[in-house]
């Protein structure tokens, strides 16, 4: 019996490790798609800045800003330079350098002489990280071994959408089948690492997926309705010019839509799941039809707050067009008509689909799956002593 539980609680923490493991060596395809080969990229120190050629117009700044610079790695490491900051007159896009700032540079160079130096961006590699580590720490603190598997979850999905779902979309991979099969196995991966491999994973994953089935079917049917060009994803045009016309930019927004909502639809299935699953842990006598309707209870409680959540999350980062919409005085129905507003709708109002549904769809699950493994753990039970009596 031990053994079996071994089995069951670190069978998923070794099959991840495995898939982990496979991932960090499997190569994307793209190493060799740099457009500059004979060029450095590295870190290098602002000395000293220029800003004689900057032209101001108002908010607008163009022209280009001078920077010496002591360049802090590659084949040119210890040097000081002049590296070349172009401004296009982009708020989103320009920056200015100001001395002591540590910036990335891109070296060009033939043999072991530099071309031409040009500033990238300011160095944030090294705050991320920082960031991240103190994140992955707190949740091992608090979480403890849970914690662990989590920090062992977010590595892989992280690694799957970057080696395997990017390389597959470029390929022209059907979008909607590709991203569908890594949420589906993602769902199995998280949810196991969550409950072991036992009736719990079991009744979560078939809730979520089919939650998620349900999203993609909307998704797409939604897509075609509202007559939305996948074009409407920022950078999505820019694939295009960059020799990929090929692709179906439409289709890799209808598996945007699933995507972005699977890891709330998990969430909540674990929930309903684990409420479930507690509830015949306290009635072992209980039958499918009540724990249902307990699932169903807790569903209609975590679905408010959870669709609430997915339209903050979506709406959160379009709050400077809200507010341009506002200052000119656009009529909410021209608003509601525009293209990119009705993408963001879909996204919206079908990933909330999904969440509605995976509630009652995850209840009838864990109600069926759990309670038969509740009834059999009751009659192998010896019978108490009072009912003895």
């Amino acid at each position: 019996m031990r053994m079996e539980q071994l089995r069951r609680t670190w069978g998923p923490v070794i099959a991840a490790l495995v898939l982990l493991a496979g991932l960090l060596i499997l190569p994307t395809g793209y190493e060799g798609a740099l457009t500059y080969q004979n060029a450095d990229r590295v870190r290098a120190e602002v000395l000293e800045t220029d800003e004689s050629s900057i032209i101001d117009t108002g908010l607008i700044r163009s022209g280009e800003q001078r920077c010496t610079v002591r360049l802090l790695g590659g084949l040119f490491e210890g040097q000081t330079v002049t590296a070349i900051n172009r401004l296009d007159g982009s708020l989103a896009q320009d920056k200015i350098f100001a001395p002591g700032d540590i910036a990335f540079v891109v070296v060009s160079h033939s043999g072991d002489q530099i071309s031409t130096v040009t500033m990238t961006d300011h160095y944030r590699l090294d705050k991320e990280a920082l960031l991240a580590g103190a994140f992955l720490l707190l949740l091992v603190a608090f979480a403890g071994a849970t914690g662990v598997r989590a920090v062992l979850s977010f590595v892989v999905t992280i690694l799957m959408m970057w080696k395997v779902l990017v390389p597959c979309l470029l390929r022209g991979w059907n979008p909607v089948w590709v991203a569908l099969a890594l949420v589906l196995v993602l769902t199995v991966l998280i949810l196991s690492l969550i409950y072991g491999f036992d009736r719990r994973c079991l009744a979560a994953s078939a809730g979520a997926a089919l939650g998620i089935a349900v999203t993609a079917v909307l998704g797409v049917v939604f897509t075609d309705l509202f007559q939305i060009h996948g074009a409407v994803m920022e950078s999505s045009e820019s694939l295009l010019y960059a020799g990929y016309q090929n692709l179906d930019l439409t289709k890799i927004f209808m598996a945007s839509i699933f995507l972005g909502s699977s890891g709330a639809v998990m969430d909540l299935s674990v929930d309903i799941c684990s409420a479930v699953h507690e509830v015949v842990q306290k009635r072992p006598d209980i039958g499918p039809r009540e724990a249902i309707a307990s699932g169903f209870a807790v569903g209609r409680a975590a679905c408010g707050s959870t669709t609430t959540t997915l339209l903050l999350a979506y709406s959160g980062s379009y709050i400077a067009l809200l507010m341009v919409f506002m200052a000119q005085g656009t009529p909410v129905e021209f608003i509601l008509n525009y293209k990119y507003v009705a993408a963001e709708i879909v996204h919206t109002v079908v990933g909330s689909f999904g969440l509605v549904t995976v509630a009652p769809l995850t209840a009838i699950t864990s109600g069926l799956l759990l309670t038969r493994g509740g009834r059999r753990k009751a009659v192998c039970a010896p019978e108490p002593e009072n009912a003895q009596r």
